[in-house]
């Protein structure tokens, strides 16, 4: 932690104030009616290519992620850093061809989340319930999270986290940034993240280069880098710099089950569904591992905090590597501006996570199974309450729990999540599957990959014929194989006409208008 310099907290101040502007100034950009959800929570799914690879980059490379990853690149070394570059580059195949396909039938019938379609193409309330529910589950660590952040960020710069009001103590600056972030979601909805990520890219981007011109000036190169990891994982039994032999399966079923589970997490899908046509989504989708290459460098600040033998920030352990790295090489206003960059990278997912779980709320466990009448204003009206009190539970998670709780629960978030997967991913090629039958294998995937986790010491592997596997995969094959074993049965039980209220031809591609031969190639917009 450096010492609180007047530059630093200037120019912190200064990017803080104007995305706090942005956030209140979104909800006249592109204007509609934002007492309907699907305005609120949508923004009308009008976004276009570009700005819709600004939302998606800003919503999978969220604070945790710049956080977390060098950390564990520090502290471990390249089986739990790095993997997050092959799952980021290959969910990008899937978004091209399975999400462009939820959001050609949700457009269709005017779904605004996903337990909409499910419902409707399985006939059960019940049964979008628990995808409605997993979602809310799922998202609300990964909602702490972006505020540890915040709070990582304000420790690094040199403010004190907590003050004494009347002779209690509270965390002052991160109820400041909660209550500014709880503000502008309620009046602008999605618009208001959307706009903040192009500031948020754009700061990254330059927070990147500036660590690729450490390399040569400060390092002379990428090899005292990489030697300075070997060196570490010589003398450290639990760090590698290279994946072992005994944990590469470790390694690939970590990859994937990140890769399937990431666009199952609500705040992914509201991204996606925000899209104005399927071909912006098969668009971005080409783009936006761009981003990929950003992230491989941040890994790599890691090893380049190893080598420079950095201090951790007080109370924050490696999880402080990136930031500490960036306080002890740069000068005072940069690291101020990088603080900056780290809370408006927090407050972006953190904004679009708790929309999309509030839209979820309200529209598939509040509408229909807690108040059985809602007209649509009252849905929207619930949706921006339910944004507030979620924000507010995980502030009080992130206040009163440890923080190697948060990290656990993130990590049982992804074990949840992919529990989703054979009535979503699945659900868009098939119907065969039974309702009752997805639900059991639901319902016993959740708990045997809970039990997993917790007798496992909160391990995120089980050792199954001596091979450590992710514990989300193994529930997945678990919950997919009670799926296909009782829906036969089911269906027997139930011989009647099969519930859907989709059809083959919701699910048939857009074709692209054609390019007028004086406009050339269709532009990136």
């Amino acid at each position: 932690m450096m010492k609180l310099r007047l530059d630093a907290l200037a120019i912190f101040l200064f990017f803080f104030i104007i995305v706090t502007i942005i956030g209140f100034f979104a909800a006249r950009w592109q204007k509609g009616n934002l007492t309907l959800l699907p305005e609120w929570g949508l923004a009308g799914r009008r976004f276009t290519s570009t700005i819709s690879w600004f939302l998606l980059g800003g919503d999978i490379y969220t604070a945790s992620t710049v956080i977390a990853i060098p950390g564990a690149m520090f502290s471990i070394g390249v089986v739990s850093g790095f993997f997050a570059i092959p799952y980021t580059a290959l969910v990008y195949p899937l978004v091209f061809v399975v999400l462009s396909r939820l959001w050609l039938v949700c457009k269709r019938h005017n779904y605004i989340t996903v337990a909409d379609f499910v419902q409707a193409r399985f006939g059960s309330a019940w049964l979008a319930r628990a995808v409605a529910f997993t979602g809310l589950l799922a998202a609300m660590p990964y909602i702490a999270l972006q505020m540890y952040g915040i709070q990582l960020a304000i420790a690094g710069l040199g403010l004190p986290l907590t003050f004494t009001i009347a002779g209690q103590t509270v965390d002052l600056p991160l109820l400041l940034a909660f209550l500014v972030l709880a503000s502008y979601t309620y009046t602008s909805g999605l618009r208001a993240p959307v706009l903040m990520a192009f500031l948020k890219d754009a700061m990254l981007f330059v927070v990147v280069l500036a660590l690729l011109l450490l390399i040569p000036s400060h390092f002379h190169g990428i090899a005292p880098i990489f030697a300075a990891a070997h060196m570490k994982a010589a003398t450290t039994y639990t760090f590698s710099d290279l994946i072992p032999a005994k944990q590469q399966v470790t390694y690939i079923s970590l990859t994937i089950g990140s890769t399937l589970a990431l666009f199952l997490y609500p705040h992914t899908i509201t991204g996606i569904l925000s899209c104005h046509s399927q071909q912006v989504i098969k668009r971005i989708s080409i783009f936006l591992p761009i981003y990929t290459l950003l992230l491989g460098v941040i890994a790599i600040a890691g090893y380049m905090a190893i080598a420079s033998n950095i201090h951790f920030i007080a109370d924050f352990g490696t999880n402080s590597a990136f930031p500490a790295l960036m306080i002890q090489l740069f000068p005072s206003w940069f690291a101020g501006f990088t603080m900056a960059t780290l809370v408006i990278i927090a407050l972006v997912p953190a904004s679009i996570m708790s929309i999309a779980t509030a839209t979820l709320f309200s529209r598939n466990i509040y509408k229909g199974f807690i108040r059985k009448q809602v007209d649509a204003y009252e849905e929207t009206r619930v949706a921006k309450f339910a944004s507030l009190l979620i924000k507010f539970g995980a502030l009080l998670f992130l206040l009163l729990g440890r923080t190697t709780q948060i990290v656990y629960l993130q990590f049982l978030g992804g074990i949840w999540i992919l529990q989703t997967l054979p009535a979503v991913f699945l659900g868009l090629y098939t119907h065969w599957f039974n309702r009752w039958a997805l639900l059991i294998g639901w319902g016993v995937s959740m708990l045997l990959g809970t039990l997993l986790t917790l007798l496992n010491n909160r391990a995120s592997t089980y050792t199954l014929f001596g091979l450590p596997i992710y514990i989300a995969l193994l529930a997945l094959l678990i919950n997919l194989l009670l799926t296909v074993l009782l829906t036969p049965l089911f269906n027997m039980l139930d011989p009647g006409q099969r519930y859907d209220l989709t059809l083959p031809s919701d699910y048939e591609e857009e074709h692209a208008p054609p390019i007028p031969a004086e406009t050339g190639i269709q532009p990136f917009i």
